[in-house]
C-alpha cells in the first residue's frame, strides 16, 4: 500500500512554489559526509519486522545534498533474514532541501520483504518535506490543510489488480520544544469529502466506516478476486531536530477498516457474502545517537 505514494508527486510539486519563511523552525541543515543511523520497527497485521536503515549525506554533481542510505540487518518474525547482494547494494536517496518531493527508488532489484521498510521511511520524508514547504507552519499548534483527493495505485497488474486509496493531507506542529530543541509534527492521512478512486461495483461504493469509502485491493487469488474496499487512514508522527531538521523519531499508525468478498468475476459483482477485515500498520523508527 505505501508504494502509491509514488502517484502523488505530481500534486505535491506544486509546494515548490511555497518557500519556508525566515522564521520556519522545520528547515533541514545538512552537513556533508554525515552518518545517520535509522532503527525501523514494524508490524503489519501478524507480521512483525526489525530493520536498519544507514545513511551518509552526499553532495550532488548539481550541487543538491542528499542522503542516501543503505537497508541491512532484517529481522523478520524474530528470526535474521539474509538479504542478497542486490539487496545490499541497493541505496535510497532522500533529501529534505530539494524544490521536488522525495521520490521513490526502482525497487525492481530488492527482495519484496523490503519494499514495505523503504517506502515506509519514504512516508515520513515526503511528510516532513510537505511540512516544511507548507511554510505556515512556525508556532506551536499551527495547522494546514492540503487537499489532494487524487486516487494513488498501488496495482502490479498481476497479483492486484486494483490496488487505490485517495487521501488529503492534515498537518499541525503539535509543540516546539526549545529547551530541547525539538519540534513535534503530526501529519495525518484522511478521507477527503470525495475521494476519487475507482469503485467498479455497486457494493463497494457502499460505506464501511464513518466517510466515503477511500481504499480498495483487489488481489487475484486461485482463479477467483479477493476484492476489499473501506477507509484508510494514516497518523505519522515525528520528532524533528530544531538544530538541523533531521528526524530524530517518528511512529506511523496505518489503520484500514474494510468489507472483504469472493468474487468469481473480473467486474466483481458475483461475490459471496461480505466479511469485515481489519488491517493495522504500524511502524516505529528512531535515530541512534
Amino acid at each position: 500500500m505505501s508504494t502509491k505514494i509514488a502517484v502523488l508527486f505530481c500534486s505535491l510539486s506544486a509546494f515548490a512554489q511555497d518557500v519556508p519563511r525566515g522564521d520556519a523552525p522545520l528547515v533541514r541543515r545538512y552537513r556533508e559526509g554525515e552518518t545517520l543511523i535509522y532503527r525501523m520497527k514494524g508490524t503489519n497485521e501478524n507480521w512483525r519486522y526489525e530493520v536498519q536503515a544507514s545513511g551518509v549525506v552526499k553532495k550532488e554533481a548539481s550541487g543538491n545534498l542528499t542522503e542516501e542510505y543503505a537497508w541491512s540487518n532484517l529481522i523478520s518474525d524474530g528470526k535474521a533474514v539474509p538479504l542478497s547482494a542486490a539487496s545490499l547494494g541497493f541505496r535510497q536517496v532522500l533529501s529534505l532541501s530539494s524544490d521536488k518531493p522525495p521520490s521513490i527508488p526502482n525497487l525492481a532489484t530488492v527482495q519484496p520483504v523490503l519494499i514495505g521498510p523503504i517506502t515506509d521511511l519514504l512516508t515520513y520524508y515526503v511528510d516532513l518535506w510537505l511540512a516544511m514547504r507548507a511554510g505556515r507552519l512556525t508556532h506551536a499548534g499551527d495547522h494546514v490543510y492540503q487537499k489532494i483527493g487524487i486516487p494513488a495505485s498501488w496495482a502490479d497488474g498481476n497479483y492486484v489488480v486494483l490496488g487505490e486509496d485517495a487521501v488529503d493531507f492534515d498537518m499541525t506542529l503539535e509543540d516546539l520544544d526549545r529547551s530541547k530543541q525539538v519540534a513535534t509534527l503530526l501529519v495525518r492521512h484522511i478521507p477527503p469529502e470525495e475521494p476519487a478512486i475507482h469503485l467498479p461495483a455497486a457494493w463497494m461504493r457502499e460505506p464501511v466506516a464513518d466517510t466515503k469509502n477511500n481504499w480498495v485491493n483487489v488481489a487475484k487469488r486461485n482463479g477467483k478476486f479477493i476484492a476489499e474496499v473501506g477507509k484508510e487512514t494514516f497518523d505519522v508522527r515525528m520528532k524533528v531536530s530544531l538544530v538541523d531538521g533531521k528526524i530524530l523519531s517518528g511512529a506511523i499508525d496505518n489503520p484500514v477498516k474494510a468489507k472483504q468478498r469472493e468474487c468469481t468475476d473480473a467486474a466483481f459483482t458475483s461475490c459471496g457474502d461480505a466479511r469485515p477485515h481489519d488491517i493495522l500498520r504500524q511502524i516505529e523508527i528512531a535515530l541512534e545517537r
